[in-house]
């Protein structure tokens, strides 16, 4: 076989292979790290001074309860911020199109489809807008974009639907590439 045969082979692997659409998706989180030591300590200041009035007027136990108050607040956004490490990874190619979500304990779950048989389907409320969107292939119905609001839902609906339709259309050849 002649070299030249081997690199227009690859080349056109590579085209077929050409990734059309990428997102990774990941739960929001308004309060950042920072926002989150402000908060706790704005909380433990006013709880040990309200606690210290409590105890000067003889009500010591008052000054332990706001001091499990903190505690639990702490605790409250320490599991909020674990449950934010999930995500949800879809790619589309030309010959594949395969999400991989990814849970805040790590499990991993992956389906992979072909695009030319792939549906995108949505549940919409009328004052709400895009509540769900499903990927449907061959009987099989997944949920996708969980973690987007409606607008976000919207977007990312648009974006995987030209997507889809670029797989369909197929690769196609550029020579000056």
């Amino acid at each position: 076989m002649r070299p030249g045969n081997e690199i227009e082979h690859k080349h056109f692997e590579d085209l077929r292979e050409q990734q059309i659409f990428s997102a990774l998706l990941t739960p929001h989180r308004s309060l950042d790290r920072t926002g989150f030591l402000a908060v706790m300590l704005f909380l433990s200041i006013v709880s040990f001074a309200t606690g210290l009035v409590f105890l000067m007027k003889g009500a010591w136990p008052v000054l332990g309860f706001f001091g499990l108050d903190v505690l639990v607040v702490w605790w409250a956004f320490r599991a909020n911020f674990r449950t934010a490490r999930a995500r949800e990874e879809i790619t589309v190619t030309t010959s594949e199109l395969r999400v991989r979500r990814v849970s805040h304990r790590g499990q991993v779950a992956e389906w992979t489809f072909n695009p030319l048989w792939v549906r995108l389907d949505m549940e919409v409320d009328e004052d709400f807008g895009i509540e769900h969107l499903y990927l449907i292939s061959r009987g099989h119905q997944i949920r996708i974009a969980r973690f987007l609001g409606p607008d976000e839902k919207a977007s990312f609906y648009k974006g995987l639907v030209e997507a889809l339709n670029a797989a369909k259309r197929g690769p196609t050849y550029n020579p000056i590439h």
